[in-house]
């Protein structure tokens, strides 16, 4: 499996089959055993030996991926990991990750517009349900990759939609007063 890790500014590509594991193209040996009962994990990485503590954090990443501190040697840091299939999920859809320039989502695939879950100017918390398109007789409900405030909807419940059709813009939530309301 492929993951996409960043760490601040850095970011690496690591493939992990086994015990081999693929940092940016160079190859590692690794071993990874949870502690019991224990934030703890020991891992075994190239003939070194550490003790890494991990804990998940709440909400998503700038990438849309979940969020990790790790503390090893007295330091902690934050991470964010982004699968491969997640990667390829906001490809498909064209969820952008919220920056200064904002986020758009479009529509993965042809459908129809069956609902609209969030209104203009409204705060929304990351994996919010933001719009519900219809596609081959199923409702797919599409959420925000990070939190923000919805800038603009561009569709209404009833509308066609074709592949990669803009639905919904968002802005950092950083960049609005602080009384849009909360979803």
């Amino acid at each position: 499996m492929r993951y996409f890790v960043r760490l601040g500014s850095r970011s690496w590509e690591v493939e992990v089959d086994g015990a081999r594991i693929t940092v940016d193209g160079a190859a590692l040996e690794a071993h990874l055993a949870h502690v019991p009962n224990t934030p703890l994990h020991h891992l075994l990485l190239d003939g070194g030996s550490w003790t890494v503590a991990a804990q998940s954090l709440d909400g998503l990443g700038e990438g849309g991926g979940p969020r990790w501190a790790l503390g090893a040697v007295g330091e902690r840091v934050e991470l964010e990991v982004v699968d491969e299939r997640t990667r390829q999920i906001q490809a498909l859809t064209g969820a952008r990750p919220v920056g200064a320039g904002g986020s758009v989502l479009k529509a993965p695939m042809p459908g129809l517009v069956v609902r609209i879950e969030v209104t203009p100017g409204q705060r929304v918390a990351a994996g919010a349900p933001l719009i519900v398109v219809e596609a081959m007789k199923m409702e797919n409900e599409l959420r925000a990759s990070r939190p923000g405030v919805v800038e603009g909807i561009h569709v209404t419940p009833g509308t066609p939609v074709e592949k990669g059709a803009v639905l919904v813009t968002l802005v950092a939530a950083e960049s609005t007063p602080a009384e849009a309301p909360t979803l």
